[in-house]
Order: structure tokens, then sequence, then C-alpha cells
């Protein structure tokens, strides 16, 4: 990596000062259709929209654009304010963020279509622009608070200093190593995201990589296959793809030609690894799916297609316990336990065996949520689904439920074909056909949407 970038993986101690962005003035960090644009303008206009933001302790930025959202983040870091990253953009979503924290405002792109109300700052059409100096940010500056996505129960809050991103950065570069350039000779690699700046892994992978890394962002937020296709053929060489599972299979069901690409990196849900392999084979790259959470940010690695066990970043120590996985690293201030339940191997490596919460025991026997989900998704005619465990009903029984789309079956013709699948103690009991599964914009579903389908 070159010189410019070399410092990013260092752990920033403590009343240390560092650039909110690093690289020379001339580098790419957003590109799009007209072009790319250089650090130097993007700095002129943080510069300028920080001038102009209200005083607050914290906003939210709700902005889609990825280049907005990135200089409405930095201009808020250069202010000292802590942006919050909400679970979702729905206005109860951000009502209940607001609600936890009264001294904030929420920070929007221009629309002429809609009234923003009060307490919303919108960003204009052409960014104000003023020149000075790199702004420096305080190693122990809250920068940021992540929320859960909510798929286990209520969001919960996660602060992020901004030694903890710049050391977690770090991490990813190393964790990206083979699909990422060096940054040489003013080399940048273009990244494409189809996730949401707002999510922490879109946080990581689109937001600071572009600022701390040898990587230059795509400034939309491509969903659509058509879409990713076209955001694609508008990098200057071929872009690693960064994405989810959803994504993923939606692009690889469309048949779209893509462009050549650099590699796809996976996380946000599990990856089966016969879609990696289908990816891998259609691409003709590489697919890594990275393992994280909001409150660690990405701790693992793997190449799922002919891989199983997840490799920990340098620095992460992934220890069993009996209620979840602790982990501990560089860019945690005090380890974490996770949900999640692993199983180490001899050289490291750990196998993942779903979460606690997930696992399920009855008349003897264990399954996890997420084995009898993937039973269901391969199920012919499934085209998405979910098992989960609902509440407690009267008696304290908790039944096991299913919501499914699969046009033209019933209910009757889905046990027949599940049964083979797995033991019929796992059945569920309530099944519950839908249009389509309530996933937010990174493809998860948080479990009072699937809750609310059975009580409606």
């Amino acid at each position: 990596m070159s010189a410019v970038f070399d410092n990013t993986a260092r752990n920033v101690a403590a009343g240390d000062r560092s650039p909110l962005v690093l690289g020379a003035p001339g580098r790419a960090i957003v590109f799009d259709a007209h072009g790319a644009v250089p650090l130097s303008r993007f700095l002129d206009e943080v510069r300028g929209v920080a001038a102009g933001l209200p005083t607050a302790a914290h906003v939210l930025n709700l902005c889609e654009d990825r280049y907005r959202f990135l200089v409405a983040f930095c201009a808020a870091a250069m202010r000292g304010q802590t942006t919050l990253l909400p679970a979702s953009r729905a206005e109860a979503t951000v009502a209940l963020v607001r609600a936890q924290y009264p001294d904030s405002y929420c920070i929007v792109e221009m629309d002429a279509t809609k009234d923003p109300g009060a307490d919303y700052h919108v960003l204009p059409d052409d960014l104000p622009r003023r020149t000075g100096e790199i702004p420096l940010i305080d190693a122990d500056a809250l920068v940021a608070i992540g929320f859960t996505s909510g798929s286990t129960g209520q969001p919960t809050a996660t602060p992020k200093r901004w030694r903890a991103f710049r050391a977690g950065t770090g991490q990813n570069l190393a964790a990206l190593t083979g699909l990422l350039g060096t940054g040489d000779a003013g080399f940048t690699t273009p990244v494409l995201a189809t996730v949401p700046s707002q999510h922490m892994y879109g946080m990581e992978m689109s937001v600071l990589l572009p600022l701390l890394g040898p990587v230059a962002v795509h400034g939309s937020r491509p969903f659509f296959p058509a879409d990713i296709a076209l955001a694609a053929h508008d990098a200057p060489t071929p872009p690693l793809l960064v994405t989810s599972p959803v994504h993923l299979r939606a692009l690889l069901q469309s048949g779209v030609a893509m462009p050549p690409l650099a590699g796809i990196v996976c996380s946000t849900a599990p990856l089966p690894p016969e879609l990696a392999a289908e990816a891998e084979q259609c691409y003709h790259c590489h697919v890594r799916e990275l393992f994280g959470s909001t409150e660690t940010c990405v701790i693992a690695r793997r190449r799922t297609a002919v891989e199983s066990a997840w490799t920990p970043l340098p620095g992460v120590c992934v220890t069993p316990q009996p209620d979840g996985t602790r982990v501990s690293a560089a860019h945690l201030d005090h380890p974490v336990v996770l949900a999640d339940v692993v199983e180490l191997e001899a050289d490291g490596r750990f196998l993942l065996r779903g979460r606690h919460a997930d696992l399920l025991e009855i008349a003897g026997k264990r399954a996890s949520l997420g084995d009898l989900t993937r039973a269901l998704l391969g199920v012919p005619g499934v085209e998405d689904g979910v098992i989960l465990q609902l509440d407690a009903e009267r008696g304290g029984v908790r039944r096991i439920g299913a919501v499914v789309v699969a046009p033209g079956m019933d209910e009757a013709s889905l046990m027949q074909l599940l049964r083979g699948r797995c033991d019929p103690v796992f059945l569920p009991r309530r099944v519950r056909f839908v249009a389509r599964l309530p996933r937010n914009a990174t493809g998860k579903i948080p479990r009072q949407s699937l809750l609310d389908i059975f009580s409606a």
C-alpha cells in the first residue's frame, strides 16, 4: 500500500488528532457517469457545508446519494456532531431515534416535491465550497452511533469513535487484500455498493474505505440489477461490488450482463455456498464474504464458494462462550459478546453454528432456525422465506412459524416437500404466504415485521 495510506491500520492513541481523509489532493474519492470527484473539491465542499450546519449535538444523516452522505458525515464530524445511523429511513424509525436524541436534526438532499419540515437541513443542489486545511479529528471523538437492525429484537445503539473507525478500516483493507489496488502511483480501486451508507457494513465499505483507503466509491446506491450494471460501466477499471446475498441473488436471476468485476464482497446475511459459487462462475471473480455486526464491525472473512471456515482479521480474537462468542480486537474499547455460536478449529479459524437464540431443542432433538430456513429455501417453488420461533402462547408454548413467498403453492404442498428436508418435529406449525418478505435495504427482516404478519 502507498505511504499515503500506510498509517490507516494503526490503533490511534487517545488524545491524538488525525486527518479526516487520506490521500493526495488529486486522487478520486467518488465517481459516477459524469467522471470523478477529486479529494480537493470534496474537502472544499465539506468545509462549505460544515459552515452552514445547525448547532446541535447529533445529526441523522438521511442522504441516499453516496457523495452527499460522505460530505454531510465529514461536515458533521468537523463541527463535533455525532452522526446517528438509524436502521432504516422509515418515518417511524427516524421519529424513534429523534425521541431518544432530542438535541438532533436531520440532513437530507434537495427534493422539490417534499416539504422536509422543521429540524431538517436540506443540502442544496450546488454544494457550497470553502478552502482551508485538511480537517483533523480527535481519536476519541464520538463520530457516529450505529443501531442494530432489529432482526432479533429491538434495535440497540452502539457508539463509534474515530479511533475505532480508523483501526477497523485498516483491518478491512487487510480483509480485501487481492481485491483492491495498492494505492501506488495514484491508483484507486472503484467500489460500487448496493447497501445503504447508514448500515454499519455500508458505512465501513462505502464511506470509511474511500475516506481512509485507496478507494473511490460510486456516488449512487443502485438497487435493481439493471442499475447495478449501468453503474458498473461508469468505473474506469473493473470495480469491486459491495452487496448483500439478496441483491446478489437478484442480480444473478436477472441475467443482466455485467462488465468485468474486480471481485464481490457480501455481508448482512448468511451467503449460501451455492450462490457464491454461481456468482464466481458467472462473473469470473472471487466472492469474499465478511462476518461482523454493528457492535464489532467486520471481524472475519472467507471465500464462501470453497471455504466453510472463517478467518479472523488481524488482531481479532474469537472465544466461544456458553451464551455466544466473545470478540476482542484492537478497534474495540472492550470485548463484545455476540449471540453467534462458533466452533474453533486448530488453525485459529472458526465455524459458525448459528445464533444462541436460534438453537431449538424439541423432543430431545436439536436444530437451528438458520438451517431450517435454508431447508425451506431449497424447496422447489419457494422464491423466498424465513422460519422463526414465535412468541410464547398461552401455556408458554413457542411454536415454529414460516413466512413464505411461493406463488401457486398451498400449505399442504409446502409441508409435503419440506418434510423430506428436515425432521418432522421442526416443521412449522403456522405458515403465512406473502407476495414478498418485509426486508429492509440490506435484505434483513426485522423480527417485529414478521410477528406483525402473524397477528394481522
